[in-house]
């Protein structure tokens, strides 16, 4: 026999966005169950975010090493222990781990089931011992590492996210499948390592991202030892004698063949869908995700879904924003809906990668009367004493100086692109970003820069300099 719970919400996931739904509905009064079937956390504090950029935590701190000559330090090669590499990366998650702990869902009232769900009707969720019964379900299971079918790979072992961070062991070369944001990320740790490291993309690398700005990052990995081939056609890998991996490909270069110690497959994303028996619940959904409305409800509309099951976007903080979405839907009754024109992301390479609103390329696409404004690190003071020179903000306006978008590639990327959200976020132009007191010398003041150069033309013009001449006059 099943124990029955009868709540308001019930949660069907324990990563970020189904704990953000959680924390906020339990602490405002709802009665919520919370229903996981693996570690608290889900994939961001396991085998995302959180273990990845503590790997590249520790390849910058080798590469520092590499590169003090150019403050005049004495150089050195780094000694790499990757059994202690692996601890660093195990003890940044375990210190995250209280806050998304079960432990702490109990102490704000919430009922965690730990086991695997699946509605037996549209208001019921049959999970382990527990039948749960919600007047309000939330989509929250995440998505997996998407595997291709490459020819040989059932024949060969492999990484995906879910167990690189197991590695404790050397390793003599990675190949990378996949030249997106977690194969480029890995790649430059990996190398920074000590490793080698080939990256083989089948279309373009970063093919998500403005290519004038991800040259950038290409160009810095190459300068660093890693080896890349774009446009691989015809892939397929093969075991070799010694136990390594052989990868083998045709480009426009010609036939490629890599030989690697360890390979690792990058090759994007899929929702987790299976095994829910969502056709019981009434909820319409393909191997893409649950399809929502712009409130995030389903074809049943006491369901729910957000974060990476839900889409379009696959960030931790894109899910933390749509459980605000339906936390304003569900307890407050408010038809709060998405908006996603200022949605950012990172790639934490170094430089970083990052990026919000309109690029380049959408504005050309949509036909929109834009301004492209350009500004490069050497002209910023700090970059300049800091020797991290690579790197430009690109920013695209309308031509009244409504800002569309930004992009920026450079030191600490991810921090500067921040007020352009706000910016677009708040409908602002331009000239609100120009008008900022930046305090020198920092990285952001190439924000206000950038911003004021909008007005450069006008400003410097001759016009000016006629009207200047006869005020002077008075």
């Amino acid at each position: 026999m099943s124990n029955k719970i009868s709540v308001d919400i019930c949660i069907i996931g324990a990563g970020s966005g189904g704990l953000s739904v959680a924390a906020g509905a339990s602490q405002m009064g709802a009665k919520v169950a919370l229903i996981e079937k693996g570690e608290m956390g889900g994939d961001c504090l396991n085998s995302g975010c959180v273990p990845s950029k503590a790997l590249l935590a520790a390849a910058h701190a080798a590469q520092n090493m590499r590169d003090a000559g150019r403050f005049g330090i004495q150089t050195v090669e780094p000694e790499v222990d990757w059994s202690a590499v692996h601890g660093h990366v195990h003890e940044v998650i375990k210190s995250i781990a209280p806050n998304d702990s079960q432990e702490r869902f109990e102490g704000l009232g919430v009922t965690v089931v730990r086991a695997a769900a699946s509605f037996i009707n549209e208001r019921t969720v049959l999970a382990g011992d527990y039948e749960v019964r919600a007047k309000y379900f939330v989509l929250a299971t995440g998505s997996s590492p998407f595997v291709p079918p490459i020819e040989g790979l059932d024949k060969v072992s492999y990484f995906t996210n879910e167990n690189i961070f197991a590695n404790r062991d050397p390793v003599r070369h990675l190949i990378v499948i996949g030249g997106g944001p977690i194969g480029i990320e890995m790649a430059q740790a990996y190398r920074r390592l000590g490793a080698r490291v080939t990256v083989m993309e089948m279309a373009r690398l970063l093919m998500k991202d403005d290519p004038e700005l991800s040259k950038v990052v290409i160009r810095k990995l190459t300068d660093e030892g890693v080896e890349f081939h774009e446009g691989c056609r015809n892939l397929r890998l093969e075991k070799q004698d010694d136990g390594g991996i052989a990868a083998l490909c045709e480009t426009d270069a010609g036939a490629q063949c890599v030989s690697g110690s360890h390979l690792l497959i990058a090759t994007g994303r899929r929702a987790n869908v299976k095994g829910l028996n969502l056709d019981a619940a009434a909820v319409s959904y393909s191997p893409h995700g649950v399809e929502v409305d712009t409130r995030l409800r389903t074809s049943n509309r006491r369901i729910f879904a957000i974060g990476d099951v839900a889409g379009p976007y696959q960030f931790t903080h894109m899910a933390a924003y749509q459980a605000g979405i339906v936390i304003r839907n569900m307890l407050f009754k408010l038809p709060a809906r998405v908006n996603y024109s200022s949605v950012p992301w990172v790639t934490y390479s170094d430089p970083e990668l990052a990026h919000v609103g309109m690029s380049e390329a959408d504005a050309i696409q949509a036909g929109r009367e834009v301004r492209i404004l350009r500004w490069s690190f050497t002209e910023n003071d700090r970059a300049q004493s800091e020797r991290r020179t690579e790197g430009l903000i690109k920013v695209v306006t309308t031509a009244k100086g409504v800002i569309l978008g930004a992009s920026i590639v450079g030191l600490h990327a991810g921090e500067l692109i921040q007020p352009w959200v706000l910016a677009i976020t708040q409908k602002l132009k331009i000239g609100a970003m120009a008008s900022m007191i930046a305090p020198y010398p920092t990285l952001a003041e190439a924000n206000k820069r950038i911003a004021g150069s909008f007005f450069t033309d006008r400003l410097f013009s001759s016009a000016t300099r006629r009207l200047v001449r006869l005020l002077l006059k008075f």
